[in-house]
Order: C-alpha cells, then sequence, then structure tokens
C-alpha cells in the first residue's frame, strides 16, 4: 500500500456552493457603506513612484531605499495602472496601500542592513523552490514540506512585514495586523478560505518579498494591466531574485533557519534567474490539467476582486486575460525545464501527488539531501490531520463563467500536456 494521505474532506465539511455574482457582488447594506466610505477617501490619491515614495519615507521617517532596480518596474506598474482605469475607488486605495507598504518595507530593510551589515555574511544554502501553478497541489506541497522543523517558511505575518517597525521588539504587533487583514478579506469575502485557506501564520510565498523590488506576479492578481504584463515580459528579473535574496538573508539573520521552502507560480517563467540566483537549488515543478487549473484559479481571481475592480466585472476580459497568463506560464516552463539542473529537479503530476503525497515529499528530499526521518513524516501527517483538505467546503468551477471554451484551452496547451504526462480531468 502506498504511503497516501487522501485528499480527504471534514466529515463535517458544508456543502459545495458555485458561486453566482461573480459578476455583480451581492453586498450588505453595511458592506455598501463601507465601500462608499472608502470611495471617498480615495478621491485624491496619486498612484505615481513619486507620491509612493513620499508617503513611505512618512511612515517610516526613514528616507534610504537602498538600489535603485525598483524604480523602473513600480514606474511601468503606475502608469498601467492609470491606464487601464481597471480599478474601483476601493482598489485603487488597496492598491496605494499596498504599493507603499512594499516600499516602506524595503526603507526598513536597508535601515536594518546598515546598522547591521554583517547580514552581509549571512549564506542562503539550497533553497528548495517549488513552481507551479495555483491549484496544481503547489499549497499543499508547501505546507507539508513547511511543516519540517528543520527548514526555514515563510509565514504570512512576515511576508507582509519582513522587518519590524521601528520600537516593536516583539513580533505581536506584526500578527495583529496580519490577522486585521485577513478578518477584513473574510468580512467581503466569506467564502475565500473554500478556495485558499490562510491564517495569520500560514506559510506564504514570496512575491510579496519580490513586491519590495518592484516586480511580482502579484501585481498580476491587482488588475487587468496590459502595459505592465508587457514591461514585465520583456525584462530581466534576475536584479529582483537578487534582491529576493538579500531579503532572505535579513529574515535568516533575525529568526533563523538555515534551508529555505520557496514557492511561486511566477518561477515558472524564471528558471533562468532561478538557477543564476540559487545555482544549488533543489526544484520540485507541479504539474495538472490545464483546463483545471484556468478555471479554478479564474474564479478565485474574479471572487477577490470585487474588492478592487469597477463593477460589474468583466468576467469575459478577466477570465480570458488569466487565461493567457497561465498559458505564457506553462508555455514557459515546457520551453525552459531544461535549464533545471537534472539532478537537483522533479517533476509532479497531480494525480500521482494526491494518491501518495508524503511519498512525493520524500522523493523531494532525496534529491535535496534532505534528512527524511520518521518525526519528520509523522510532523507531515500531523499537519494534515489538524488541516484536512477541504474543511471549509469547495466552491465549484465552471469555465462558462468566463466565456472560455476547455476545447479551445485543452489545444492551446497539448504541448504542456503531452510533455509532462499530465491526465486530463475533464
Amino acid at each position: 500500500m502506498p504511503d497516501r494521505s487522501p485528499d480527504r474532506p471534514s466529515d463535517n465539511r458544508p456543502p459545495d456552493i458555485h458561486l453566482h455574482d461573480l459578476a455583480n457582488p451581492e453586498f450588505t447594506e453595511e458592506q455598501l457603506q463601507m465601500i462608499e466610505g472608502t470611495s471617498a477617501m480615495a478621491t485624491d490619491i496619486n498612484i505615481s513612484l513619486d507620491a509612493l515614495m513620499a508617503a513611505a519615507r512618512e511612515q517610516t521617517g526613514l528616507d534610504n531605499f537602498g538600489e535603485d532596480e525598483y524604480a523602473e518596474p513600480l514606474t511601468a506598474l503606475c502608469k498601467s495602472i492609470e491606464e487601464s482605469g481597471w480599478l474601483s475607488p476601493m482598489g485603487r486605495l488597496g492598491s496605494w496601500s499596498q504599493l507603499t507598504s512594499f516600499l516602506v518595507n524595503r526603507l526598513r530593510l536597508e535601515n536594518l542592513y546598515k546598522q547591521n551589515p554583517e547580514i552581509n555574511d549571512v549564506e542562503v544554502k539550497a533553497p528548495i523552490i517549488i513552481a507551479g501553478m495555483p491549484r496544481s497541489g503547489t499549497t499543499h506541497l508547501h505546507n507539508l514540506i513547511a511543516s519540517d522543523e528543520n527548514l526555514r517558511s515563510l509565514p504570512w505575518w512576515e511576508a507582509l512585514e519582513p522587518v519590524a517597525p521601528e520600537g516593536e521588539e516583539t513580533i505581536d504587533g506584526r500578527v495583529e495586523r496580519a490577522q486585521q487583514g485577513i478578518d477584513q478579506r473574510n468580512y467581503f469575502l466569506p467564502h475565500f478560505d473554500r478556495m485558499h485557506e490562510m491564517t495569520w501564520d500560514h506559510v506564504h510565498e514570496e512575491i510579496h518579498l519580490l513586491g519590495m523590488s518592484g516586480s511580482t506576479m502579484l501585481f498580476d492578481t491587482m488588475g487587468v494591466f496590459p502595459s505592465w504584463r508587457e514591461y514585465y515580459k520583456r525584462t530581466d528579473q534576475t536584479p529582483h531574485y537578487q534582491y529576493l535574496k538579500r531579503i532572505l538573508q535579513a529574515l535568516q539573520y533575525l529568526r533563523g533557519g538555515e534551508r529555505w521552502i520557496l514557492k511561486s507560480p511566477q518561477h515558472l517563467e524564471q528558471f533562468r534567474p532561478l538557477t543564476t540566483v540559487f545555482p544549488d537549488a533543489t526544484f520540485a515543478v507541479t504539474h495538472r490539467d490545464p483546463v483545471s487549473i484556468t478555471a479554478s484559479f479564474c474564479t478565485m481571481v474574479s471572487y477577490s476582486s470585487r474588492m478592487s475592480a469597477k463593477l460589474p466585472i468583466d468576467l469575459h476580459r478577466l477570465g480570458n486575460w488569466w487565461a493567457q497568463l497561465i498559458e505564457d506560464m506553462l508555455t514557459a516552463c515546457t520551453r525552459d525545464r531544461h535549464l533545471l539542473p537534472e539532478d537537483r529537479s522533479i517533476d509532479i503530476v497531480f494525480h500521482e501527488f494526491m494518491a501518495d503525497d508524503v511519498t512525493t515529499v520524500a522523493k523531494i528530499y532525496e534529491i535535496a539531501g534532505q534528512p527524511f526521518t520518521d518525526e519528520v513524516k509523522q510532523g507531515m501527517h500531523t499537519y494534515m490531520e489538524e488541516h484536512p483538505r477541504g474543511r471549509h467546503g469547495r466552491v465549484a468551477y465552471d469555465l462558462s463563467d468566463f466565456h472560455i471554451d476547455p476545447a479551445e484551452r485543452r489545444e492551446a496547451l497539448l504541448e504542456y500536456v503531452e510533455n509532462f504526462g499530465i491526465r486530463l480531468e475533464s
């Protein structure tokens, strides 16, 4: 028998639902009043690099942003946000706040380095890097490996604020602010945990850290910004991964850890920068039927967009936008997979991983040279017992919500499917 931890639901799992209000969200009166209040606050927002930098300086009392690799991409992003007209007033306020926080975090980081130059000597050794699309098993795989206390992972509160504000000696303030953000999200998006559960301490990917360098896939989730995407695709991301490494050095210095487990969908397009910056890394590349990925991810993004997009949400445009982004990333993965070191990389097909997840992790540990002890194995089983998959219920996904033809998507990504031996799900 395989060492199997099945994709089992909680016995008390709520029934599955279909979200019928993706285009025209149904808000309560109280929520509408809050949205209206936010709209008034957004009237005078200036989304420009100069304004964001000024706000970050004012919030921190600091003025050293370090090297300027962030400036060009953030300028391109701000221009694209204004050109697109995609964001609602609430979305503009949220984007301004998010981008300002990245620059605030950058100021704090550079100040930390100034006070502690020995951070430059911290080594980021042989990280284990997961590259795969959302809904392809990456979160489950990430959580399993992160349950191993011998590895260093990134909790949500630390992703939001890697370096504490001046005067905060414990993590309590950052934890509280992270929880407040989750509470606000749950207020407007009560079904989000069905698609991607979040807690203040859950392990997170490094897209927020990359945001501090001004270039991250996170920006794609904020709205439909065509000129930003064009800029990102034609720009070498190596300097931004180098800055990510700089952040990881600081986090090791502050809270310890010797070997990172990292994860992001954007890595599928960035195998060359990754192998340049982390030449001793081990890579786990996850794969799943792209039609299933597209259906579920488009649903999650459109549901989240009710907090940021002008209404009604153009589901056809949003769905096809993400269908193309997913195609771009999977095509890049197919094209560049050979760049990963043969002896330190592994492809993980979704149906095989779900059938035998802990054994799959053991294979990753083997090529990574990471001890897979009975204690580590038991920790993974304990994690799954405490976090049963599907315990919040699930959302039914349907590509017809976005006027996307599954057959067309399957044909567009046939080379990817055949190259990695992916089982079709419908």
